[in-house]
């Protein structure tokens, strides 16, 4: 197990819908418990000599609409989960506990106790639900937090699916970089806490591997919950924009942006990926010597070409690849990154034979040999953490692995789902042990008491 820090995130991030108070975004069915049992704890009801689970107990002045329970929360993934939506949970907790008196909102988040993990918690499961381990636990008054169930166990449901799905995903790049691009596959207004989940997926898997990665998110809003921004280069819209010509694409790109950008560009506009890379490479590697050999160091690296992200559509086979075999050759394929790997590797070797011997005497030879070499490649379209398994394990020279719409995906697998039982209620100041079948109170050595 694992923590990703001990600061939660501030309340006011959340800007918390002041209905939550009022059940508007509850199952109903649980709306109906709070009108229950404040129309019970109104009229002073008490359970009496009616049976009850409890037959060791005397529950005959038990005031069942201020029942105190304890409530256990926890998401069911095998075999593990990188959970995040805690700290929501927490602040909403703390805003909307309590119940309407005359139409004012009386806030008793003093009157519960709670325990939670923190954002970025490995926590495991083996597939007995008898052996959960919680995430959160509540005990107070159950009527002042009924209401808030289904939010809760929402803001902790997607966003520790979307964690534990990057974290995966690392996994199987064995440590590269993923460029986080599911902000086209989700609603807009997620896209904050879905790249929240990504940065403490990037730094839980850090703190279990030992590495020193960082996050990349495509848009600022995806940031702006860790202050994080966007990050991109150039489109196929704007290749379109220059009539189909990606090289003087990536040189006005080069020209007009700060340098800060990676200078990355999208090869596959015309699906033929080796001869786009190596005529952009050419333009670019002039315009660098160019700067570089009148010693203006700082233009030059306008020019700096960083890498190359082939993005071919799955219904096509890349001019590159001349004879194709099987279905495997559609799309980005091994076959093709191998074939750029190999040309962008050896392009100085023909383009050296026309080199002057002045230029030889200024290195221009070594200078682009290692500029070529230098040239990251980039790989998006339909990878997942299987596709990028396969390609690790044959050693495919991909240097960054953009992933997009499998990052938010609900399958069997990726299921992140969260329950919430009472296991247990309060008599006479006494906790006694009641759950529905199959439930039962569980432990989590991670559990902070929430002061």
């Amino acid at each position: 197990m694992t923590k990703f820090n001990k600061k939660r995130l501030d309340d006011k991030l959340f800007q918390i819908d002041d209905r939550v108070k009022m059940g508007w975004f509850t199952d109903e069915y649980l709306n109906n418990n709070v009108r229950i049992l404040s129309t019970l704890a109104k009229e002073g009801y008490k359970f009496g000599d009616n049976e009850s689970d409890l037959s060791q107990v005397d529950t005959t002045d038990v005031e069942n609409g201020n029942l105190e329970v304890e409530m256990q929360f926890f998401t069911r993934r095998k075999p593990f989960s990188v959970v995040v939506g805690v700290d929501e949970a927490l602040s909403i907790l703390k805003e909307c506990t309590g119940y309407y008196e005359n139409g004012e909102f009386i806030n008793t988040y003093k009157d519960i106790k709670i325990e939670a993990v923190e954002d970025g918690t490995i926590v495991e499961y083996s597939g007995n639900p008898s052996e959960v381990k919680p995430v959160l636990k509540i005990r107070g008054r159950y009527r002042d937090f009924a209401h808030l169930e289904t939010v809760l166990l929402g803001v902790m449901s997607e966003p520790t699916r979307i964690a534990t799905n990057v974290y995966n995903t690392f996994v199987a790049a064995n440590g590269k970089d993923i460029l986080f691009f599911p902000a086209r596959f989700a609603h807009y207004k997620m896209q904050g806490i879905h790249g929240y989940a990504h940065k403490v997926a990037v730094e839980c898997y850090n703190n279990t591997h030992k590495k020193k990665l960082h996050p990349f998110v495509s848009t600022n809003e995806q940031g702006s919950w860790w202050g994080g921004k966007g990050g991109g280069t150039v489109a196929h819209a704007t290749i379109a924009s220059f009539l189909g010509n990606t090289a003087e694409t990536m040189l006005q790109f080069s020209r007009i942006m700060p340098v800060e950008i990676l200078r990355i560009v999208l090869i596959d506009f015309h699906n033929d990926c080796v001869n786009e890379t190596l005529g952009v490479m050419k333009k670019m590697f002039d315009k660098y010597w160019q700067y570089y050999s009148k010693g203006q160091l700082e233009e030059a690296k306008k020019y700096k070409l960083y890498g190359v992200r082939p993005d071919t559509s799955s219904n096509m086979i890349d001019k590159s690849i001349k004879y194709p075999s099987s279905e495997e050759d559609f799309g980005v394929n091994p076959k093709l990154i191998w074939n750029l790997r190999s040309s962008i590797d050896t392009a100085y070797i023909d383009w050296a034979k026309e080199f002057t011997k002045e230029e030889v005497k200024q290195g221009k030879l070594e200078i682009l040999k290692e500029w070529c070499k230098s040239i990251k490649i980039i790989v998006t379209g339909g990878f997942d953490a299987k596709k990028i398994k396969y390609f690790e394990k044959f050693k495919v020279p991909v240097d960054i692995y953009g992933v997009g719409s499998s990052l938010l995906k609900n399958d069997k697998e990726s299921n992140n789902d969260y329950t919430a039982d009472v296991v247990r209620v309060k008599i006479h100041n006494e906790w006694y042990d009641l759950a529905k079948e199959g439930r039962n109170v569980c432990y989590n050595e991670e559990l902070i008491e929430v002061k």
